[in-house]
């Protein structure tokens, strides 16, 4: 998107986001020209749609940032700047979220919702014909894929875990649907949430080509990959099973970790073979390599044949290790949708479904590629929890650093994982307890304030 072409709309926008009561505090007296600001060809739809700084480098870092796949040392916290994020560190009740002006989570999710919203409203006022049918297509599907992912990133971070007792109860997040701004924000259940994530998902997937013509842009098997993902979130897992092979029938290309340098600094390439959808997340800083130290038990469960202990991690003057395995080519973490996630979701699925010989088959696929060649053997198990148990072991050791940690925990904890994290800060243990109400984040204090939307019981 180009500042002079889209300036107007650029400020309409930042106006748009304050009345619709998201963090940013600066605002405009007079609404701008609508006429001047808001795109009408599909080529102006699809720009708004390439703006990669909105829409595939927003991803919300706080989820990893309060799971358990690191540590910090006490003088590392101490040093962090910024004590919103010292606190997410520590699980506090409140105040996680900037309000000093910095960008948060919940301005960059629904800045992009906006974005879809936009693009979704003035479609509809360019006619569908023969021509255009397929561009008209693609940008619809773009827009509802990338509305359906933002709105399951905020429940994530702001809503309970799926409870099928109690999901139209419990609270979820705004659902904005157009982008006129003048209503006034709501909380919708977490039920209500989920399933127009899942409309704007089925809808997308419908809509959208095989193959994108850039791994930023959705495509089918990205639509049916977050579909799978969502379902999981839900514990639904004939469907999450269902989508995640209607993903892989489309895509399913894999690398073969024998072949890289796993030793090099960044082993893995951006838009390498395995990304279905590129997505960078915006990490807290309390996730720099530098700091953020992985949990030793957690990487001494990588054998000594497991490539993924090379690639994935280096050496720290004192003896521990920091990430590295980004699929990025740089020291910011990937948080898109990838082959191997989509395997590993249908392997969990097939093993709760029952089915042994699937979910082995899908693990050993994922496996062969990660092990050293000549010391690969086929993973067996004799029942399907075993096999569960085989399978999650390896979904946390392949995804981490992906920002679906956090939505592990919360569904595992649903089916009695017991799942209780802990830091070591000084002399103090910190614990959050499986289930506990923090596993829902505190909504940034300034939305509630000018929205009066109700905060997550803390």
């Amino acid at each position: 998107m180009t500042t002079i072409t889209y300036q107007n709309f650029r400020l309409l926008l930042c106006l748009a986001l304050v009345a619709t009561h998201l963090s940013c505090k600066k605002y405009l007296e007079e609404k701008p020209d609508q006429k001047l600001a808001v795109p009408k060809s599909l080529t102006e739809l699809q720009g708004l749609l390439d703006n990669f700084s909105v829409l595939n480098q927003t991803d919300a870092g706080a989820g990893e940032a309060s799971s358990d796949n690191y540590y910090l040392d006490y003088q590392d916290w101490q040093a962090i700047p910024y004590a919103d994020e010292q606190r997410i560190y520590t699980w506090e009740k409140d105040n996680l979220f900037a309000l000093d002006g910095r960008t948060n989570e919940w301005y960059c999710n629904y800045q992009a919702v906006y974005y879809c919203n936009t693009v979704l409203s003035a479609l509809n006022k360019v006619p569908r014909n023969v021509g255009n049918q397929w561009n008209w297509d693609n940008i619809k599907g773009q827009a509802l894929f990338f509305r359906g992912q933002y709105f399951l990133r905020s429940l994530t971070l702001w809503a309970p875990a799926y409870d099928p007792q109690s999901s139209s109860r419990d609270l979820g997040i705004p659902l904005r649907l157009t982008d006129d701004f003048n209503p006034l924000s709501d909380r919708a259940s977490v039920e209500s949430s989920y399933q127009q994530i899942l409309k704007d998902l089925s809808e997308s997937a419908r809509l959208l080509p095989e193959k994108a013509s850039h791994p930023a842009h959705p495509s089918k098997p990205a639509s049916y990959g977050l579909l799978a993902r969502a379902n999981l979130s839900m514990r639904k897992y004939p469907q999450a099973e269902a989508y995640a092979d209607s993903s892989l029938n489309l895509y399913n290309k894999l690398m073969d970790y024998n072949e890289l340098n796993v030793t090099s600094d960044f082993p893995f390439q951006q838009f390498n073979a395995e990304v279905i959808l590129w997505n960078r997340i915006l990490a807290p800083g309390l996730l720099a390599p530098y700091i953020a130290k992985i949990d030793p038990e957690l990487y001494n469960s990588y054998s000594s044949d497991d490539l993924r202990k090379q690639a994935f991690f280096f050496a720290n003057s004192d003896g521990s290790h920091s990430f590295k395995g980004y699929y990025e080519q740089l020291t910011a973490p990937f948080g898109g949708i990838a082959v191997d996630e989509i395997i590993l979701t249908k392997a969990e699925s097939a093993a709760r479904n029952g089915k042994l010989a699937q979910a082995m088959t899908s693990l050993n696929e994922l496996m062969s590629k990660r092990i050293k060649k000549d010391k690969f053997t086929a993973i067996t198990a004799s029942s399907a929890s075993e096999a569960l148990n085989l399978i999650l072991n390896e979904r946390r050791k392949e995804l981490l650093m992906r920002d679906l940690r956090w939505m592990d925990i919360k569904r595992l904890n649903k089916e009695g994982a017991n799942i209780i994290l802990s830091r070591k800060l000084g002399d103090q243990i910190l614990t959050l307890p499986a289930n506990d109400p923090r596993y829902a984040l505190p909504i940034p204090e300034d939305v509630i304030r000018l929205s009066g939307i109700p905060q997550n019981p803390r």
